[in-house]
């Protein structure tokens, strides 16, 4: 406390409170009343601050006051104490010490050394006798000035008060400050590691928040992209309406005329009930197959689906909304392949070299039934009417058999043409391209169960295309039609339980768009056709085992193989955009803007999120056995695998 200050506190403590002006009615100015400035008072004729009275009037408060412990950071050190050690008075009182000690030191000849640490010769080397130091390098320290001894000699330098003497109080009064002082670094100390502590903290939460809008910014970019698939999913359904408004000059069209779900980029309206569901978990189990699944589809989200088993070329019809089975669909002769279903419409190929064309509205019904159903069957009898026995042009028959309808209801039309086991179909509207293990590709008019072009895989493996640079396939692979020519047959990698089996299928998937043609071949290539010419005219390499799998939009094409990955192609340069690597083969996959859904060999479904770049795998309430067929629509998704369970995800 400085002496202006002890005047005021003298002052103000001779007086009473009376004379501040303050009448016996006026509140009681407490110490948070006083300090809020700028609040002046009179006080005879000097005027003082409300900072005076804070200091006169609450120092001894604040000091007698308890101040609680902190808990947290600075749990160690309290507020006072960290006060108390920052005051300069540790640093005054330093000083002080410093200058006020009395220490006695020998004599030292620092010149003499310094020369002697050079190697110099000095005149007092002869005086061995004598000080070892000069006259003009002695340091005095301490001798009393009334002393005879020395005077007349140059005095050296000594403390500022060496005449003074202390005694044991003021030496322990020192003793007791150092040990202060000594308290206070240490109590400064734990101000500085709290401080760097609270820091330390900080930036940790700053990192989680950074984190946590990273995320959210990621989110708002899929929701983005969600909006955009919206859209154009909106677009297309208003497309179709107006399209659906128009009389169909073919009476067929109103079987068949649809736009692939498998291209459709607007999410399902799904139920509300559907948001109440976990993500991720299998909500659904389907367990009446009895052997591992080969194909499946389905309609729409709680819509209709399609499975079929090895064993069993009688594929199942669900209701996904109740989860029972509707019935069968019985006609094929072999294991079925591929399937594909767009609302009430399904298409099935098989082992038995025929392609199926079924209305699912007639599952399980009499030909006796409801006879307002429209179908391609009533223009097949038709033209059975005509001419019952007379075969097509092409050597096709597309026309169903009398026995065949009445086994089944639901059949449409039965497609002929291939020789070997159909392994991929995929149709939109009135086309349909298949591909099977006699190594061709054939596109087919649905309205008339006509073939209209063959595309064979064998000439296009002894005529790439030489208008692309690099397009001729390495040696290792395939190097001619000469080395596909026989039966067509690799063994998979093992799946994550150690199962193998031998893949047969030379054509792995085919997909179209307008008049663009790709497909997945065992050749490991993957190739793009012009369907108005039935030619090559890109052959994107890249796999090193048979493509079992694929997918494409406007600007990649997706692709899996055996080679245990999948490939993400960018169809402007046809190099490779993207590589996923897996442990297992590929036997599955379907994508949108968002992610990317597979089946790689294992129990768990693999989910590549294509905007966070990030892995995960569905598991939870899932298959016992590796998967190996999949289909999803936005966040629906329904998997078969070889556990011969069929089950329904929320993603």
């Amino acid at each position: 406390m400085t002496p202006r200050m002890m005047d005021h506190a003298a002052t103000v403590s001779e007086r009473s409170r009376s004379t501040l002006g303050l009448g016996s009615n006026s509140h009681v100015l407490d110490f948070a009343t006083l300090g809020r400035a700028p609040m002046r008072l009179g006080l005879a004729t000097r005027r003082i601050t409300s900072r005076d009275l804070q200091i006169v009037e609450a120092t001894e408060e604040l000091l007698q006051e308890d101040v609680p412990e902190p808990e947290g950071i600075a749990s160690n050190v309290s507020l006072l104490r960290g006060f108390n050690a920052t005051i300069p008075s540790a640093d005054k009182s330093r000083v002080r010490r410093r200058q006020t000690r009395n220490v006695d030191t020998q004599r030292l000849g620092l010149k003499k050394l310094g020369m002697s640490a050079r190697g110099m010769l000095t005149a007092e080397e002869e005086h061995e006798t004598e000080s070892v130091v000069s006259e003009e390098d002695v340091v005095v320290v301490g001798r009393a000035a009334g002393k005879g001894k020395g005077r007349g000699k140059r005095k050296g330098r000594q403390s500022l008060s060496a005449t003074k003497t202390f005694g044991k109080d003021e030496l322990l009064r020192q003793t007791r400050e150092i040990e202060r002082d000594k308290e206070n670094l240490h109590v400064r100390r734990a101000l500085i590691n709290n401080d760097i502590e609270e820091i330390t903290h900080k930036i940790e939460a700053l990192d989680a928040m950074r984190a946590k809008l990273e995320q959210d910014l990621l989110k708002l970019q899929e929701e983005e992209l969600e909006l955009d698939d919206e859209l154009e999913g909106v677009k297309e359904r208003l497309e179709l309406e107006d399209s659906s408004s128009r009389a169909p000059s073919n009476p067929a069209e109103v079987v068949h005329a649809l736009y692939s779900s498998r291209r459709r980029k607007g999410p399902a309206f799904l139920p509300s009930e559907h948001d109440d569901l976990p993500p991720g978990v299998a909500f659904m189990s389907l367990t009446e197959h009895k052997t591992p699944i080969t194909a499946l589809d389905f309609s729409e989200p709680y819509g209709t689906l399609v499975s079929a088993s090895q064993d069993d070329s009688q594929p199942r019809v669900w209701d996904l909304l109740t989860g029972e089975e509707i019935g069968r669909l019985r006609g094929h002769r072999g294991t079925v392949k591929c399937i594909q279903v767009e609302d009430h419409v399904c298409l099935t190929g098989s082992e038995d070299g025929t392609v199926r064309f079924w209305d699912l509205r007639r599952v399980d019904d009499d030909l006796g039934g409801e006879g307002e159903v429209l179908s391609l069957s009533e223009i097949a009898e038709e033209d059975e009417a005509v001419d019952e026995a007379a075969p097509k042009a092409n050597g096709i028959r597309s026309s169903v058999n009398a026995e065949v309808v009445e086994q089944d209801a639901a059949l449409v039309r039965v497609l002929e043409g291939h020789t070997k086991a159909v392994s991929a179909l995929y149709f939109e509207d009135e086309c349909l391209v298949t591909g099977a293990s006699d190594k061709t590709l054939r596109q087919w008019d649905l309205s008339t169960g006509q073939c209209v072009m063959t595309m064979d895989i064998l000439w296009a493996i002894s005529h790439p295309p030489t208008a692309v640079p690099g397009a001729v396939l390495p040696g290792h692979l395939f190097p001619g039609a000469a080395a596909a020519a026989g039966h067509f047959a690799v063994p998979t990698p093992p799946y994550a339980d150690g199962t193998w089996e031998m893949y047969e299928d030379f054509v792995g998937a085919v997909q179209f768009w307008g008049y663009a043609l790709v497909s997945g071949s065992g050749d490991s290539a993957v190739r793009m056709w012009d369907m108005r010419t039935g030619q090559p005219h890109r052959t994107l390499l890249g796999h090193t085992g048979p493509v079992t799998c694929l997918q494409f939009d406007e600007l990649h094409v997706v692709s899996g193989s055996l080679d245990k990955t999948i490939r993400i192609w960018d169809l402007r340069t046809g190099g490779i955009f993207e590589t996923l690597k897996y442990d297992h083969a590929v036997t599955a996959l379907q994508f949108d803007t968002r992610k990317i859904v597979a089946a790689a060999g294992e129990n768990g479904i693999k989910i590549y999120n294509r905007t966070s770049m990030q892995h995960s795998t569905l598991m939870t309430n899932g298959h016992t056995k590796p998967v190996e067929r999949l289909r999803y629509m936005d966040r629906y998704m329904v998997s078969g695998g070889r556990d011969s369970v069929v089950k329904v995800w929320a993603l």
